[in-house]
């Protein structure tokens, strides 16, 4: 079976805006404020100009940071339908096309998991019972390189999660604090970037994928349970900061599914709120992502004139040079 080569964007994909100064910080001071407070704040800001689609960057970030040897990024939130699948495969196929090898380890029991339904690991000529998951790196029986498999995408790579992941959240035996760190550490695979889709949960995967990581992403979908839900996995990143995992980063936050609208402006300011340090950036709703698992390719490959494509296009390039290319 032929493999999907992933290359550049055409030239003429719709490209957002890049700032270091941006207005929705007046937002804030009035986040959880009365409504009337939160309306004359708003009405203060222009609303094609300043709740447009754009790319916020903290001035004092350099980007893209250079890249200086194997990186690891988990993608998480706790809530389900945050767009992490979709953040953590656009983002992994828009690496390979800039020139490096990327895994995806699925720390998602759930059924319609990544590996599930949307990007399948290629078994050919691997007997059933030869197959391993993420579920055998966890509770210690294989290496990670073991449960390592090709996708249909050339230069991506995939750890399944295996349809038994949610024991690991109830049994002592596997996961122990730390052991997805080791396992990725130990790996001699030709892999430049390993990015952890972690499961819609703050439990034990989600808490290894944190520790393991280098920098988080925070997908968020512009909607209110997402927002409330926000407050809960701030506290949770902070704490691995200070504990387990001190050189932990926040590299972005993505408002998922986005529409511009005064609530998408609050989300924003949100977001800003608790990650100061972060990039936050769009990924513009489109109806063409929700259809791309039934082809089990990323986005990319499909539609790669898709706004949302550009986004996470644009976001990648931000995070990291392309390969090979001077700091």
């Amino acid at each position: 079976m032929s493999m999907t080569v992933l290359g550049p964007l055409p030239e003429t994909a719709d490209r957002l805006d890049v700032v270091s100064q941006w207005r929705i910080d007046d937002l804030i001071d009035v986040l959880g404020c009365e409504k009337e407070v939160v309306d004359s704040a708003l009405a203060k800001l222009d609303y094609s100009r300043d709740l447009r689609a754009q790319l916020f960057v903290p001035p004092e970030l350099t980007v893209p940071a250079a890249f200086t040897g194997h990186r690891t990024y988990v993608c998480v939130n706790q809530k389900g339908g945050a767009g992490k699948t979709t953040t953590s495969l656009e983002l992994a196929a828009a690496w390979v096309a800039m020139g490096y090898t990327v895994r995806v380890i699925d720390a998602d029991p759930q059924e319609a998991s990544l590996s599930g339904e949307w990007l399948l690991p290629r078994f050919d000529g691997i007997a059933q019972n030869e197959r391993h998951t993420l579920t055998d790196v966890l509770f210690g029986r294989q290496p990670l390189d073991e449960a390592t498999y090709e996708s249909s995408v050339q230069g991506l790579y995939i750890v399944p999660s295996g349809d038994d992941l949610g024991t690991v959240e109830y049994d002592p035996r596997a996961a122990r604090d730390g052991s997805l760190r080791t396992a990725i550490r130990r790996s001699k695979a030709p892999v430049d970037i390993t990015i952890i889709d972690a499961p819609p949960a703050l439990g034990k995967l989600s808490i290894n994928g944190l520790i393991a990581a280098d920098q988080v992403l925070v997908p968020l979908k512009v909607g209110a349970l997402d927002r409330k839900a926000l407050k809960d996995l701030h506290k949770t990143i902070r704490r691995v900061q200070e504990d387990e995992n001190p050189e932990l980063v926040v590299a972005a936050a993505v408002m998922t599914a986005w529409d511009k609208s005064n609530y998408a402006g609050l989300v924003g300011a949100a977001l800003r709120r608790d990650f100061p340090e972060a990039i936050i950036a769009p990924a513009r709703r489109n109806v063409q992502v929700a259809a791309a698992a039934d082809f089990g390719l990323p986005v990319r490959a499909l539609h790669p004139k898709a706004t949302t494509t550009g986004d996470y296009d644009q976001l990648a390039r931000l995070l990291l040079p392309v390969k090979g290319a001077a700091a």
